[in-house]
């Protein structure tokens, strides 16, 4: 096969050619792994060949390593370590040999297939020269080779940790990088390359850090480059201080004077992508001490291993001057763009320092605010505004109410009567600002009153007739406005505008340039919200929205053969309005009077959702299933008649591993439908339950979805009841097994600490849906030999003392259920248990109501089974 031509047509304009030689290499893959990573290889190493057809094998090499998807990930690297030992060694040589090519992007492509190869063979001790043979190209020249293997370097320290390569060979490698940054190397491009490498190395560097001298050579190199005459330098020298001051925070005391006067003169005077890093770096420091701060949550001992260093809460003095100089740089067409420039991210910046400092801002920035904001260049009074958005967030209400009363009258008025577009936009962010941060049944001065609310909704309704990104900014603006009355009590002050609000946002929806700047999703949010926070007063209007919002989807769904980005506006269109019909089932069907009126139009609104699913894409398959999970929620024993039809599109839903989310949807409404129907799931559960045994032992779906399934077990068994009985033996064992993995999951960081939790969680639920289920059936024995493994899962939970509030209450709660339902049978085994008892007294003297509650229950149980 001939491989260039193959390689060059895969990127042929001709879609037919294209097509055919992705099939073809697709083939040549499956059938002969080895000759292909081969071909591919030598394609790259080969001078003679285009550059284009070298680049693509470079591409298609890189992928045959690595992948997204872990399970991808797993079957690739099993697949190359497979591999005949001598084809993997010619590959290699190719490889290694690519890295002194004249040829720019076919080493750059080649350093990245390196370092994927070597995250392979590193941690299983194979290759071992590689790092050794990478090192003496750096004394090599022409400069070329020695940019390219720093490069390479860089991706290597990336892609493996630093306990896989002994630290001796760790020393030389950032030994090779720094010297490589050195002001002393002539080649721009090498200096580049090992800028970028130690941006790539800083974890991998941890035990360079931690010594002193080392630390301090290491930071005096990267603060000469950020003084480079090379942009590309200074800029990646900024961007390995930002990368420093997230990982190496509490390093950072000695150095950190002098990179503020670095950054500061960056940010003055440099070219736009260097003064970003350079404002980035203080975000950065900004996010470090929020996060240590929270910890701390004013008791200074904190969970926090980091002790904070307060570098903002110096720095403010020089720092807030600085960044609010960025805010007058603004570009003319910022907003069109969504553009990160530098007057957006100084703002940002600012935003981050408001929280970590809190009231210590205010004064800083309202000199600047008052001298700006009535100037007659709009640079000015956006910055101004900018400004003050900027810092709502942070302070506390009572430093800025006094402040936000005073400045409400006259941003009201800018909203409508300001000339230009940008100081609209910032304008109506900001009054979303105020009522996102300053509004609510929380705050003890209200900001709205009675005397401002009519002009605020007029003044709001007024600009969402402005252009499309104002007009978004006052629908995000409403939103909140909307929200902060979600716990007013039974008499809203937006109640009396309810009508003239949703037909002003029913009219934004219809705007012929709904499509730009979000402004159709803005107003049907905005919409939601004013629905979702309504009042009983309103309900008879909301039920009036029921038919409105039903024609709109009837329409989108009569539309026929349309263009495939007509069909991707139209599905989109049909997710917001089944989002909008979702929201509304809900408020109605939360009392009964409402949800008694609501239910004649639930024949036809179902029809529509079945209609949808008819013309089904993934988007708009998730709105539509969530809708129906709160029509099932709504109509209670009624939904059973919709399953005959629906159950197909149930069963499409559980089998979408692809579309995990969605897939995580389609279980949640199972769960609602079975809340709904009970028993009269019976019939499908067959096929629910082989479809959701088949999605756990899947190594395809996502780890996110399997919580929600275990779950969805205990519902089907509190809905069906002793009929369970014959899923047992196929759900238990995989419960069982997932229960021990979580039971002795060390978490490595908060996202898996949560992760197990959610997954315990799960497996609580499923175990106590199914002990209640089973509760007064002749078939409880059945579920005696169980109990031993459960009361082992909660004992091994007990004792590594990790268990969330939400986990410890329905680990509790199983226990009881586990009484309540086996009685004496199980009375003894508890009895036995020191730890459960333990657990019991804990929960007991729980500070959390819910888990005290869910002990006592489970006490009674407990000594009810005991007494038999």
């Amino acid at each position: 096969m001939e491989v260039t031509q193959v390689l060059l047509n895969a990127q042929s304009i001709d879609g037919a050619v294209r097509n055919h030689a992705e099939e073809s290499l697709k083939q040549f893959q499956e059938q002969d792994l080895s000759s292909f990573l081969l071909s591919l290889s030598r394609e790259l190493a080969n001078e003679e060949k285009p550059v284009e057809s070298r680049k693509l094998a470079g591409l298609i090499l890189k992928n045959a390593l690595d992948a997204k998807e872990q399970p991808r990930k797993l079957e690739l690297v099993q697949r190359w370590l497979a591999l005949e030992t001598s084809v993997k060694a010619q590959i290699k040589m190719f490889l290694l040999q690519i890295l002194t090519s004249p040829v720019a992007d076919a080493r750059s492509t080649t350093s990245q297939v390196i370092a994927k190869v070597a995250g392979i063979e590193l941690p299983m001790k194979q290759w071992p020269e590689l790092i050794g043979s990478l090192l003496s190209n750096i004394h090599q020249l022409p400069a070329h080779v020695k940019q390219a293997t720093l490069e390479t370097l860089g991706y290597l320290c990336e892609e493996i940790s630093s306990d896989v390569v002994d630290q001796d060979q760790v020393n030389k490698i950032l030994t090779a990088v720094v010297q490589g940054m050195n002001a002393t190397e002539g080649n721009n491009d090498v200096r580049l390359a090992a800028t970028r490498a130690l941006y790539n190395a800083v974890s991998f560097i941890q035990a360079n850090f931690s010594n002193d001298m080392e630390r301090d050579y290491i930071m005096r190199v990267v603060c000469e480059a950020t003084m480079s005459p090379e942009v590309k330098i200074r800029q990646a020298a900024f961007e390995c201080l930002v990368s420093i001051s997230s990982s190496y925070y509490e390093k950072l005391a000695p150095y950190i004077q002098d990179i503020f006067s670095i950054t500061a003169k960056a940010v003055r005077e440099d070219q736009e992508p260097v003064a970003l890093q350079a404002i980035e770096f203080w975000s950065s420091i900004c996010d470090e001490e929020i996060d240590i701060l929270d910890d701390y949550v004013g008791d200074f001992s904190g969970d926090s291993d980091i002790p904070c260093f307060y570098f903002i809460k110096q720095a403010i003095p020089a720092l807030v001057p600085m960044l609010l100089d960025t805010l007058l740089k603004q570009e003319d067409d910022q907003e069109e763009d969504g553009a990160w420039n530098i007057a957006m991210a100084g703002g940002t910046c600012l935003g981050l320092v408001a929280r970590t400092v809190g009231d210590d801002i205010v004064p800083l920035v309202m000199p600047f605010i008052e001298e700006n904001i009535t100037k007659p260049d709009w640079r000015q009074r956006e910055a101004a505004t900018y400004a003050f958005g900027s810092i709502l967030e942070g302070p506390s209400p009572n430093k800025l109410t006094s402040i936000v009363n005073v400045a409400m009258t006259f941003m009201l008025s800018a909203l409508t009567k300001d000339p230009n577009n940008h100081v609209k936009d910032t304008t109506a962010w900001t009054l979303g600002r105020i009522f996102e941060f300053l509004h609510g049944s929380t705050m003890d001065t209200p900001i709205i009153t009675p005397a401002n609310c009519q002009q605020i909704i007029t003044v709001l309704l007024q600009s969402m007739k402005d252009v499309p990104n104002v007009a978004e900014k006052a629908c995000g603006a409403l939103y909140f406005l909307a929200q902060g009355y979600e716990d007013f009590g039974p008499s809203s002050p937006i109640a009396p505008f309810f009508q003239e609000i949703v037909q002003a946002l029913l009219t934004v929806t219809h705007r012929p340039d709904a499509g730009e700047s979000r402004l159709r999703t803005a107003a049907y949010e905005a919409l939601n919200e004013v629905v979702r926070c309504s009042t009983d007063e309103t309900a008879p209007m909301v039920l009036q929205l029921v038919p409105v919002i039903m024609i709109e989807l009837h329409q989108t769904l009569e539309a026929q053969q349309l263009a495939s980005d007509e069909k991707e506006r139209q599905s989109e269109l049909q997710g917001l309005l089944c989002g909008c019909l979702q929201v509304i089932i809900q408020k109605l069907g939360s009392s009964e009077p409402t949800k008694y009126v609501f239910m004649p139009y639930a024949d036809q609104i179902m029809g529509l959702f079945l209609r949808v699913f008819a013309c089904r894409s993934a988007t708009v398959h998730e709105e539509a299933m969530l809708a129906i999970g709160a029509l099932a929620y709504t109509s209670g024993p009624d939904f059973a008649k919709y399953l005959p039809e629906f159950y197909k599109y149930l069963e499409m839903g559980l089998q979408n591993f692809e579309e995990y989310q969605i897939c995580a949807v389609t279980v949640g409404v199972v769960g609602d439908i079975c809340r709904a129907v009970e028993d009269k799931i019976l019939p499908y559960c067959d096929g629910i339950m082989t479809q959701l045994l088949k999605d756990l032992s899947s190594n395809q779906l996502h780890r996110s979805v399997k919580p929600p399934i275990f779950s969805c077990f205990g519902d089907i068994a509190l809905a069906i009841g002793e009929n369970f009985d014959k899923y047992l033996m196929y759900a238990m064992p995989m419960i069982q097994s997932a229960a021990e993995m979580s039971a002795h999951t060390a978490s490595a960081d908060d996202v898996m600490t949560e992760y197990t939790n959610s997954l315990r969680n799960g497996i609580l639920e499923a175990y106590s849906g199914i002990f209640q289920g089973f509760k007064n059936s002749p078939k409880t024995q059945v579920l005696i030999t169980y109990a031993p493994h459960i009361l082992q899962f909660l004992d091994s939970l007990y004792k590594r003392k990790d268990m969330d509030e939400v986990v410890m209450k329905t680990a509790i709660g199983v226990l009881g259920d586990l009484a309540d339902t086996l009685g004496n049978n199980a009375g003894s085994l508890i009895q036995q248990s020191q730890s459960c008892r333990d657990f019991l007294n804990e929960c007991l003297s729980s500070e959390d109501n819910l888990i005290k509650e869910s002990a006592e229950w489970a006490k009674m149980a407990i000594s009810r089974a005991i007494s038999v």
